[in-house]
Parts: C-alpha cells; sequence; structure tokens
C-alpha cells in the first residue's frame, strides 16, 4: 500500500468515527487568539452536538458528563473527544424550557460512582415539576436511578423550571427552581416555586434547614423570592453561595444567598413587563435583599462559576456568567463594592449556556447550540 492510500484510509477513518458521534477535531472556534486582563486565550471545540449541552460535570480520568435537553445524558473523554451516550436516566419533559437539565458528579464518586440529575419531571394530566434524582454510572449505563425529590407543586406551565445543582463540602447540596410563570408563589413559603432548596446528599432535610420546623412553610426551602435561577456556584475562598436568575425585561440579578432571605421577586425588581408597565412596589423594600449586580437592559444569566485556578492568574477570584440572550461570556471582578465587568466572545454569536472550571485549571463552557469547549492559554 503507498502512503497516499494509507493517508485516505486514516482520513475515512477518521471520518466515521466523527459521523458516530465519537471524535470531534480540535478546533479552535475560529482561528483567533483573544485577550482579558493581560491573559491571551484561545477556544478549543472538544464536542458539537445537535442539542442543548444544559449541563456538565467533570469525572475521574479526564471525562466529562453532560446533559443534552432532549434527554440525553452522555460521557467525553476529553483525551480522545470520544462521546458516549448513557442509558437509563428517567423520563423528562422535552417541552417548552424543560427538559434533562443539570448533572452533577456525587462529591464521593470516586468510591461510589454516582451522579445527580435535575430535569422536568412529566407527573400525569400535562402537568411537569423539577425533579432531582440519583444513579450509579457504570460505563455507558446509569443504573439503579432513583428520584429523591420532586418539586410541589407541579403544573401545565412549559417555563422557569431552573435548575442547578451545587455542593456545600459539608454534606448538603443546594438546588434552585425557577417561579414556574406562578410569580405570585415565590413569595409563599407553602410552594417551592421560586426557591432554593438545601438538601443531604440522600435526599433527606437537614434539620437545621431555617423552615425545616416551621408548620406552613415547605422545609427544603433554603431561601426565596428568586424568578428563575439557573446559576449556582460556591466562592472557592469564602464557601458562600452565589446565585444567577432572569428578570423579565431587564432585571436579571447576582445575588449572594442566605438562608431565609427574601430576594423580592416579584414584589420588587428591577425589570419590567415584557409589554412596558412596571412590576411590583419598585426596586427596593425592608426585608428584602438587593443583587449584588443587576442588569437592565437583560444579558439573560444561565449557568455561573468562580475561577481559582492557575492558568490564568490574572482571572483569580473572577466570577464568569454564561449569557444566552446577549450570547457572550462575562467577566466579573470585584474590588470592595465595585464590580468590574467584560464581555468575552459576543462576536462568536452563541447562546452561553453553563461555565465551570475544570480540575486541569481551565475554563470550560456549553452552549445552546450544542458545543462543549474551553478557554486555553495562548503564547
Amino acid at each position: 500500500m503507498n502512503r497516499s492510500s494509507k493517508t485516505v484510509k486514516g482520513v475515512l477513518a477518521a471520518a466515521l468515527l466523527i459521523a458516530a458521534g465519537g471524535i470531534t477535531p480540535l478546533l479552535a472556534a475560529d482561528g483567533r487568539t483573544y485577550e482579558s486582563a493581560g491573559q491571551k486565550f484561545a477556544v478549543e471545540i472538544l464536542a458539537e452536538r445537535k442539542d442543548v449541552v444544559w449541563g456538565f460535570d467533570f469525572l475521574p480520568g479526564g471525562r466529562i458528563v453532560f446533559t443534552q435537553a432532549g434527554g440525553t445524558l452522555g460521557t467525553l473523554d476529553v483525551r480522545t473527544r470520544w462521546v458516549e451516550t448513557v442509558s437509563g436516566i428517567p423520563a423528562v419533559a422535552r417541552v417548552g424550557q424543560g427538559g434533562l437539565l443539570d448533572v452533577r458528579a456525587h462529591p464521593d464518586f470516586a468510591q461510589n460512582h454516582r451522579i445527580y440529575l435535575t430535569y422536568s419531571e412529566p407527573v400525569g394530566g400535562g402537568k411537569m415539576t423539577t425533579a432531582l434524582g440519583l444513579g450509579r454510572l457504570e460505563g455507558k449505563e446509569l443504573k439503579d436511578y432513583g428520584r429523591l425529590f420532586s418539586a410541589y407543586e407541579p403544573s401545565s406551565e412549559k417555563i422557569h423550571f431552573g435548575s442547578r445543582i451545587e455542593f456545600d463540602g459539608a454534606g448538603h447540596l443546594f438546588m434552585s427552581m425557577g417561579d414556574r410563570n406562578s410569580r405570585n408563589l415565590a413569595q409563599n413559603l407553602a410552594f417551592d416555586n421560586g426557591k432554593i432548596f438545601r438538601l443531604k446528599l440522600d435526599g433527606s432535610i437537614p434539620a437545621d434547614n431555617p423552615y425545616a420546623k416551621a408548620p406552613d412553610a415547605r422545609p427544603e426551602i433554603w431561601s426565596y423570592g428568586h424568578r428563575n435561577p439557573q446559576g449556582l456556584a460556591l466562592h472557592p475562598v469564602t464557601g458562600e453561595l452565589w446565585e444567577a436568575e432572569y428578570g423579565p425585561r431587564g432585571g436579571d440579578e447576582i445575588n449572594l444567598i442566605r438562608p431565609a432571605a427574601n430576594y423580592g421577586w416579584p414584589v420588587i425588581t428591577y425589570g419590567r413587563e415584557y409589554y412596558g408597565p412596571a412590576i411590583g412596589e419598585g426596586t427596593e423594600k425592608a426585608g428584602m435583599e438587593q443583587p449584588v449586580v443587576s442588569w437592565v437592559p437583560s444579558i439573560s444569566p444561565s449557568g455561573i462559576g468562580f475561577y481559582s485556578g492557575d492558568k490564568f492568574p490574572a482571572w483569580k477570584g473572577d466570577l464568569f456568567v454564561a449569557a444566552l440572550g446577549s450570547q457572550h461570556l462575562r467577566r466579573l471582578s470585584f474590588e470592595g463594592k465595585t464590580v468590574h465587568q467584560e464581555v468575552l466572545l459576543g462576536e462568536l454569536g452563541w447562546r452561553f449556556r453553563h461555565v465551570r472550571q475544570g480540575p486541569d485549571g481551565l475554563l470550560y463552557f456549553s452552549t445552546d447550540e450544542g458545543k462543549l469547549a474551553r478557554l486555553v492559554p495562548a503564547p
């Protein structure tokens, strides 16, 4: 066989792997080098799918587990770019903003191989709610899956499911849920709409939750008055929980989450109705929290993540926001009460869904166009 035929066979083999959903070529998004705070970086695309990559997390051995909103769970080997589809996931309601949502590896994944999922759960009669489940990942199968939590109460509304998962490092997880288009329930502690929950890792209720013993409140509630929170991140130094949520027409927010705190929706907001009128009672009210950052007009913030690695030293302590409608990554740096903001990658025209630091110190993100990618240092 001559050298030319070997080359052709190699190209054909690679093409077959790519077509089968296996290896995705390592490509820069547009061949460009970017710069932020003196840090030069490039974009590497790790996988390109045909559906929204809603959530992702990192597994041992250089693998990533990720969700696609349409109901597919997959794993990606970062080194080879090989993607495998995982069977055994629960039924999801893929309607409106619903679907298979977040995924996180159990803090003890190396020992128990378990992963958490959130999703829009169909409960019959055309109704859905936001649910949390746990299963054991073995190869290409999710085994022993069980639902841990199902939010009260289901409805036929197709928007504002939330939801992100975050761990506190002390045996608890946080989970967010939107108001499900029933905005007044965000202020009602008898319902889970528009709340952030705190659960034990097995899905049970911690005895020290602020409403664990309140007769007229849901015991899982940690904070309330949220519209549609799709971003949760633990600060790597302080351990504080930070949150991002969508406002209506304006009024997107970044919040510092405290137990039993009321974040105002829909009583106070910096946003307006989509057709113009004001909402609620203004932008401030006693007993209700103010956002750390708010945006008018909206940027549509989804996932958020703090950077604490060594690959981009100038970004240490900064918060990155995946913005959907405004189609960019946003870097927030903090100097006391002053917040500096920078828009990154807006020229790519992608809807950024999630952003997180990887164990290798690089910054990873996913998009509604089906991309799973990372930022890498450039010379």
